[in-house]
């Protein structure tokens, strides 16, 4: 893979983590792209648990230990474990809202050859990731 296709993020407090990864992938012209790696701090956070309807509002301070999923101009899907100031860890889908407390570090991988999607499926009742190359139509 190309050196160009790492882009590597400090994020800084205050930002959300979810919009900055979005902003900083389309200011790199991208449409598609993936996190390799991340970990930081938030203030707050927006955590969806598995089957939950609703994202659990958590208040800081929050460790990331884990972020990893599909970055998108019009659809991420983020999953990230966090844990309190007592170690406790919890896991799940990342909304916005998630702010950075002292500093979020990420790496993400650029796909520019990409277009990420998301689309009703239904056999699984979600809108799921379609992954096209640009300039292909659509199925």
């Amino acid at each position: 893979m190309k050196d160009d296709a790492f882009l590597p993020l400090r994020l800084h407090p205050g930002d959300d983590l979810r919009r900055a990864l979005e902003a900083a992938l389309a200011g790199q012209g991208c449409e598609a792209g993936f996190v390799a790696a991340g970990m930081g701090s938030l203030a707050q956070a927006q955590l969806r648990l598995a089957g939950a309807p609703e994202a659990l509002r958590l208040d800081g301070p929050l460790e990331v230990l884990t972020l990893a999923g599909s970055v998108a101009v019009n659809g991420s899907h983020l999953h990230a474990s966090l844990s309190d100031s007592q170690g406790r860890v919890l896991g799940g889908h990342l909304g916005y809202g998630c702010r950075v407390r002292t500093t979020a570090e990420v790496l993400l991988v650029l796909l520019p050859q990409w277009h990420f999607s998301r689309e009703a499926d239904p056999a699984t009742g979600f809108d799921e990731l379609v992954p096209r190359r640009r300039g292909q139509p659509p199925a």
